[in-house]
């Protein structure tokens, strides 16, 4: 993959704390996909990913954004003192609208404490506002969280984003039908709340 990453982010300061976001890197693919294969049911994905499926989706899909000046989305890798501890980013970007959706997945072993986890996710949406809003000037960021995680819902919410609704029995997921929450933060909200 390309050493620099997004050209959209060449001057993009995304540090805050100890935390860190910066263009996804190939050396990240592995460790994902074996985190999103864990979490499956907090994700759309239905199946299982393969190595190869993961490479060729980095090689053919996200590369060729990374030059791009309107990417359909950024992807991106989320740092803790230089560890890579998440991933996240925008998607679904749509330009004319100035809206994305917020995207997101931490190490499986950061999960058990939810306080952390809450703290660690949070630092995340701030460092993604500050992308959205103040770099890439969206007007909407938007998310979409299943209930089956209830500790990430609050934190979507314990940082400046407002429910739109619920999608009742949305997806199945595990044995179960789950509800998927509708959270979004706009640009005078960031504005006027600082974060």
């Amino acid at each position: 993959m390309n050493a620099t990453g997004y050209k959209i982010l060449e001057d993009f300061d995304g540090k805050y704390r100890e935390f860190e976001i910066t263009s996804v890197r190939e050396k990240d693919a592995l460790s994902i996909m074996r985190w999103r294969n864990a979490q499956i049911d907090a994700l759309r994905q239905r199946d299982p990913l393969t190595e190869e499926q993961q490479l060729r989706y980095f090689r053919e899909v996200l590369l060729p954004t990374f030059p791009m000046e309107r990417p359909p989305m950024v992807i991106l890798a989320y740092l803790k003192q230089d560890k890579l501890i998440g991933y996240g980013g925008l998607v679904h970007l749509d330009w004319e609208a100035k809206r994305g959706e917020v995207s997101f997945l931490l190490d499986p072993s950061r999960i058990e404490d939810k306080q952390s986890y809450g703290r660690e996710f949070g630092n995340f949406l701030i460092l993604l506002k500050h992308l959205a809003f103040n770099h890439l000037e969206l007007n909407r960021v938007q998310t979409e969280a299943y209930g089956n995680r209830p500790w990430h819902v609050q934190t979507i919410e314990a940082n400046g984003f407002r429910p739109e609704g619920v999608l009742r029995q949305h997806v199945w997921k595990g044995d179960q039908w789950v509800d998927a929450h509708l959270h979004a933060c706009l640009r005078k909200e960031f504005e006027k709340n600082g974060f």
